[in-house]
């Protein structure tokens, strides 16, 4: 039987793979995505997969081509990436979304060109050691820390405890749950003991909003900052791309 090859592009990771291990794939800091076909249509339709939050996994699964990924080794920031790949592959790069058009006050159609959105790559000098780990002053409280990345992984643990926290009624800040996943280590203490009960009452206010600051310039990814153009010519400026139902499902109402 013939066996059909799909047309695949290669995706750059704005990681460039510098802090993954050396035995894994991703490495190389490319990733190979076939375009998609009627079965990735089926997965974005799948009721089961959209009601456990899962699709867009079970989509980016079946897209990727490279052999050995697991997704939930990829760092958020080229997760990103992908997700944006995969939606010019399916759909092209003409995202159609509803907002406010500042001339005539009305939430009108705007199209936004995603082959212009850039990518926000890693800052090779800031790695430590060729490993998933950064340093960090607070400036307030003059403690050092250091911190990783998060990757898929750690975002599915971080939920978890959120959802675990609120099934036995103490809330928690999703915030101050990804910090305490986030740092790993205090003044040079790694114990984890030690990291949670800073974050939980001694991590001050100013040190925590700048430190999360930091790690958002840092963080690599996609730029978020986008042009939208209205129906009218009119070109709205630098505003955050909006994520929405019609993202991967451009047939639903704009």
């Amino acid at each position: 039987m013939t066996q059909t090859q799909f047309p695949a592009e290669e995706v750059t990771l704005p990681s460039k793979g510098l802090l993954y291990s050396e035995d894994s794939p991703l490495k190389k800091g490319v990733i190979e995505m076939k375009y998609m076909t009627a079965r990735e249509e089926d997965i974005l339709t799948n009721a089961n997969y959209i009601k456990n939050g899962v699709v867009i996994d079970k989509l980016l699964e079946s897209l990727i081509t490279t052999p050995g990924i697991k997704l939930d080794d990829v760092l958020i920031g080229d997760k990103n990436a992908l997700m944006l790949a995969a939606r010019i592959l399916g759909y092209g790069a003409e995202y159609e979304v509803k907002i406010l058009h500042p001339e005539t006050g009305n939430e009108e159609v705007a199209t936004i060109n995603l082959s212009d959105v850039t990518d926000k790559e890693l800052d090779e000098n800031l790695i430590i050691d060729n490993k998933n780990e950064f340093s960090f002053t607070l400036p307030t409280a003059k403690i050092d820390i250091t911190f990783k990345l998060l990757t898929q992984k750690d975002e599915k643990k971080i939920k978890r405890e959120v959802d675990g926290l609120e099934k036995v009624n103490k809330p928690s800040s999703e915030g101050t749950v990804t910090l305490k996943h986030t740092i790993l280590s205090i003044n040079g203490d790694y114990d984890s003991k030690t990291i949670r009960k800073f974050v939980d009452t001694e991590m001050l206010a100013r040190d925590s909003r700048a430190f999360r600051k930091y790690l958002d310039n840092i963080q690599p990814g996609i730029n978020s900052q986008v042009n939208a153009e209205f129906k009218d010519g009119y070109i709205l400026s630098d505003i955050e791309l909006p994520i929405n139902l019609n993202f991967f499902w451009p047939d639903a109402t704009v």
